[in-house]
């Protein structure tokens, strides 16, 4: 049975995958990072709801243990908060003053409130190393895009991934503009919109190549461009 909703959520999981469909067994499209807001529009019994992420629009099934339900109060005050932070180091760990539960979070997590190695979450303040934190966004120049992406060229590929748990290859794209303090779309489709088209001799470091199949047909791939 699926019932119609209209509410809210919030991501406590270290990361939750976003599905194709209420199983388990249906491809992960993307993922849910620590701190993420989202709607929630359906409820499907055998606990699974749709919902659609706040940050990059991206639509989905995730299952009901993977997020919390907070009132429209709560979820118009935290989108209020400041989350210029993020994670910058691959894994580290936070922990709830509170509760001294620690949370494992990987790099691309956004930190609301951010501030001298803790940060606030529903009223309850977490502290982590300020060592594995990116407090402002990185300018997206050459030396950067280096520093950001060279520790991860061995991470393993993961369809649907976007953390150093595992990339697909708009999911890695999404991820170094979101350490440089860009929003942009989750799929290597969607990306090839996000800008505007440049010739292979005005190419910047940063810039989004987009790669189709062998036969033109369909966008099969996104790198990045890093220079010479």
């Amino acid at each position: 049975m699926i019932k119609l909703l209209i509410s809210y959520a919030l991501v406590l999981s270290s990361l939750a995958p976003l599905r194709s469909g209420p199983s388990y067994s249906a491809e992960q499209e993307t993922q849910l990072l620590f701190g993420e807001t989202c709607c929630v529009e359906q409820y499907q019994q055998g606990g699974w709801y749709r919902v659609v992420n706040d940050y990059d629009g991206y639509e989905g099934w995730v299952g009901t243990s993977m997020i919390t339900l907070i009132s429209q109060e709560q979820y118009e005050e935290y989108k209020e908060g400041d989350f210029t932070a993020v994670v910058r180091s691959p894994y580290t760990s936070a922990c709830n003053t509170r509760t001294n539960q620690l949370i494992p979070l990987t790099a691309g997590t956004r930190l609301r409130n951010y501030k001298d190695g803790q940060f606030e979450i529903l009223g309850d303040i977490y502290t982590i190393d300020p060592s594995a934190v990116l407090e402002k966004p990185l300018p997206l120049t050459h030396d950067n895009l280096l520093l950001l992406a060279s520790p991860l060229l061995n991470v393993p590929y993961v369809w649907g991934g976007k953390s150093p748990s595992g990339f697909d290859c708009s999911g890695f794209v999404y991820y170094i503009y979101r350490q440089c303090g860009y929003s942009i779309t989750r799929t290597a489709t969607s990306q090839n919109s996000d800008g505007y088209y440049v010739s292979r001799s005005e190419l910047q470091p940063g810039d989004i190549i987009i790669f189709y199949n062998s036969a033109k047909t369909a966008i099969g791939h996104a790198g990045m461009y890093i220079g010479n």
